[in-house]
């Protein structure tokens, strides 16, 4: 899978869950700019689980990570 298909299932994923047009999220926006919370967090972190197969408990996240789609797909690319 690619870093470029990685950012857009992202992109749907975070789209849904804040109910926003995928249009209007720019992968380098960070997430709090999104409007994403705490729970957001939670739910984002579950889309990934299950759209990646991916153990982010062991996987070793950190928050730099975290900061915004494109941070979080080059993690997610790395891992795959």
């Amino acid at each position: 899978m690619t870093l470029q298909n990685i950012q857009d299932k992202l992109t749907q994923g975070i789209a849904a869950i804040i109910s926003q047009d995928e249009a209007s999220i720019a992968v380098d926006t960070p997430f709090h700019k999104l409007g994403i919370d705490s729970l957001g967090l939670v739910e984002v972190l579950v889309f990934i689980e299950k759209t990646f197969n991916l153990k982010l408990i062991e996987s070793g996240l950190d928050k730099k990570d975290f900061g915004t789609i494109h941070s979080l797909a080059s993690f997610i690319h790395k891992k795959l």
